[in-house]
């Protein structure tokens, strides 16, 4: 008796599909990428890029799968200044005529099981193809009022500018940046 319930369990289980990634694309209308930047080292510059696109994959029980991709449109770049904004997309800074693209593709995620992880992947900014390391906060995942399901996360790092081959002299204080990225995705 216990070995014919036990049969068509068993095979259900077998069969059962392992649990996979979700697959998120980003929502650009509440997701930002940001920076700043240290002004002659008296103040702070800050600015961001207005369009960029990308998604990730995550799996709350194989968060080590996760993968994530970006791709940010440089002549977005946006200081509130159009004078500065036309000399950071120059040749002096992006160069945006002949890089219009910066790509940012993730090559590992290791979560520290406090809310934080550490992502790891290359940046492709001014043509050069660097590896750079984001420190992640979990923001918050769940539904939203649309019927979706929703998954956010902080992510922060600092580039040397002179390792993507920026090198205008801005002073001592302005040879690195902060770049934030601030994503939520809506489940497909």
């Amino acid at each position: 008796m216990r070995l014919t319930i036990l049969t068509p369990l068993l095979a259900a289980l077998a069969t059962a599909a392992p649990a996979q990634a979700e697959d998120y694309v980003i929502d650009t209308a509440h997701a930002f990428v940001q920076f700043r930047i240290q002004h002659l080292g008296y103040s702070w510059l800050h600015g961001r890029f207005n369009t960029f696109e990308g998604g990730f994959s995550y799996d709350e029980n194989d968060p080590a799968a996760a993968r994530v991709e970006v791709t940010i449109d440089t002549a977005s770049l946006d200081t509130n200044h159009a004078e500065r904004d036309k000399h950071l997309r120059s040749g002096d800074f992006l160069d945006v005529d002949a890089h219009p693209e910066a790509r940012f593709v993730s090559t590992a995620y290791a979560e520290n099981g406090d809310g934080s992880a550490k992502l790891e992947g290359n940046l492709t900014l001014n043509g050069v193809t660097r590896p750079v390391t984001l420190e992640v906060t979990a923001i918050g995942a769940g539904p939203d009022p649309w019927g979706g399901y929703r998954r956010g996360f902080h992510g922060t790092t600092t580039l040397t500018l002179a390792d993507f081959g920026i090198d205008y002299d801005l002073g001592p204080a302005a040879r690195e940046v902060e770049l934030v990225l601030s994503v939520e995705g809506v489940r497909q």
